[in-house]
Formats: C-alpha cells, sequence, structure tokens
C-alpha cells in the first residue's frame, strides 16, 4: 500500500549519494587545480633559480683579460747576443667578475717572456702590474705581428684557465728597452775587443 498524504518527504538513500557526488567531485577538482598551481609556482622558482645558477657560472668563467707592455728598464745582463731585462706589464680586467692572473709566458722570434712576481687579483674593470722577465735576441729584429700572451688565470669560480691577448712589440717601451740594452752591449763589446 501507498500512503500518498504522510509528510515524508526525505529522499531515498539513493538519491542522497548522487547530490553528494557533484560536491565531492568539484573538492577533487579544487584539489588537483591547487596542487597543479603549488607545482608550477615551485617548479618555474626551481627553474629560474636554476637558470641563476648557470648565468652565475658563465659569469663567472668569462675571462676578457687585456694586456700592455710597459717599462722594462728594471735592471738587466747582456751576454753573447741577448739582453735579459725585468719588465712590467699592465693587466685590464675587461671582463664581468674578478680573476686572479697566475702567471705570463711567451715565446716568438728573438723574444722570451715569463712572469716572476705575485699572482694579482683584478676585480671587474680593475687593473694592476705584472713583473715579468723578458730576454731579447740582439741580432734578431722586432716582428711586426703581436706576440701572443699565455695566461694563468684563476676565476671566481676557481677554475684555472688560459687566456691569451696579443701584445704588440713594436713601438712598445719593452722594444725601446730592449734596443738601447742591445746598442749599451754591441758597444761594450766593440770596447772590449
Amino acid at each position: 500500500m501507498i500512503d500518498l498524504g504522510g509528510q515524508n518527504h526525505q529522499p531515498a538513500e539513493s538519491g542522497t549519494g548522487t547530490s553528494d557526488r557533484p560536491m565531492a567531485g568539484w573538492k577533487m577538482t579544487l584539489r588537483l587545480v591547487a596542487v597543479l598551481v603549488v607545482g608550477v609556482v615551485l617548479g618555474g622558482f626551481g627553474v629560474s633559480e636554476l637558470r641563476d645558477s648557470r648565468d652565475l657560472r658563465e659569469r663567472n668563467a668569462v675571462v676578457a683579460l687585456v694586456a700592455l707592455p710597459q717599462s722594462a728598464n728594471y735592471g738587466g745582463s747582456a751576454a753573447q747576443g741577448s739582453v735579459q731585462l725585468s719588465g712590467q706589464l699592465l693587466l685590464i680586467n675587461a671582463g664581468p667578475a674578478p680573476i686572479t692572473v697566475r702567471g705570463v709566458q711567451a715565446e716568438g722570434p728573438g723574444v722570451a717572456v715569463r712572469s716572476t712576481g705575485q699572482p694579482r687579483l683584478l676585480p671587474p674593470g680593475g687593473t694592476g702590474q705584472l713583473l715579468v722577465e723578458l730576454r731579447f735576441e740582439c741580432a734578431v729584429a722586432f716582428q711586426p705581428e703581436p706576440l701572443s700572451l699565455r695566461f694563468s688565470v684563476e676565476t671566481d669560480d676557481r677554475q684555472v684557465r688560459e687566456a691569451t691577448h696579443p701584445v704588440a712589440l713594436v713601438g712598445s717601451a719593452w722594444e725601446r728597452d730592449a734596443q738601447r740594452m742591445c746598442e749599451l752591449h754591441t758597444a761594450r763589446a766593440g770596447l772590449v775587443s
């Protein structure tokens, strides 16, 4: 028998589960969206930090060094057609990070250069001088091609790298001082004979 006049209008139990499912679905969707947003934010932050770290490593690895010969008249000696002088090399750090120039050497026709001074720390845009020992063969003319100096450089990331920089010897203070010493040596040798 069916009672149509009753006041009890509660939905059947199967109906109750149906009305809660859309609400549970929305909650689940909101949770997934929240997790996705948090993941994107954290991922973006991580990628940004990784990119910044990589950019910093690349910046610290850059070596842009300029070198110019300065005076070479800090004492010297002459023997068997060659002169040996002590001189200075002006260094300019044109790179974006500090570097330490640990040493320099070069060899060319009739000329050899090697550092004798202490390493020089150069801030970005900074300058310094490196003491060098120069050997010139008096019978060999200075070459018009630049002499390629090879530097041992420690970058800000504690890596030691090699850098090269050409320097023109013709017209430089090194050429002038070497020629003066060669002329003195030749004059003395002529007096002794």
